[in-house]
């Protein structure tokens, strides 16, 4: 996995590298709005995550989800710490795979 200093910088490479459409997080799964799709978490794959710091305030910290879909679509998620509780089990283990 690839380190970056800033989120900046990591979007920036995703984006060279096909990382595209800006996805949000649903209670099942991913919306992404310029394709006007949701994806359930079966229809997901979490590729690359990276968390940042807030530099003075910790509530400013995130993290940086690459994922791409069963068709190929490719896209990041930008999270705050800690799982939203509107998130479903499925939802929150499929994000929590490797943090």
């Amino acid at each position: 996995m690839r380190s970056y200093n800033t989120m900046v910088e990591a979007l920036s490479d995703l984006a060279v590298r096909g990382y595209v459409h800006d996805f949000n997080l649903i209670e099942d799964g991913i919306h992404c709005k310029a394709l006007n799709t949701n994806f359930n978490t079966e229809e997901f794959e979490v590729k690359e995550f990276y968390r940042f710091e807030g530099e003075t305030n910790p509530d400013d910290s995130s993290i940086l989800y690459a994922v791409v879909t069963h068709n190929g679509e490719k896209g990041v998620i930008v999270d705050g710490y800690g799982v939203s509780s509107e998130l479903s089990t499925k939802m929150v283990e499929k994000l929590k795979f490797n943090h």
